[in-house]
């Protein structure tokens, strides 16, 4: 099943990673930590290879891209 994401576009979604594990930096530290396997998010952006989410993090704007073959379940709030 291919799924049309732009009718979700502005809702926000959970969205569950194929990857056991994430890695980012801690911006206080300025230390690499693991994330959890998920993303969350306002769902911005459908492109060819992927979806893009904002996100605010430590009161900051985040953007996230996320490759379609990255996404292993999703849940769509407010629909």
């Amino acid at each position: 099943m291919k799924l049309e994401w732009k009718q979700f576009v502005g809702q926000t979604l959970n969205v569950t990673m194929n990857e056991n594990y994430g890695l980012t930096m801690d911006t206080k530290s300025n230390t690499p930590i693991y994330e959890i396997v998920f993303k969350s998010g306002r769902l911005s952006g459908v492109f060819d290879e992927g979806i893009m989410l904002e996100a605010e993090r430590e009161k900051e704007l985040v953007k996230i891209f996320i490759p379609y073959n990255s996404i292993k379940c999703v849940e769509i709030f407010n629909f």
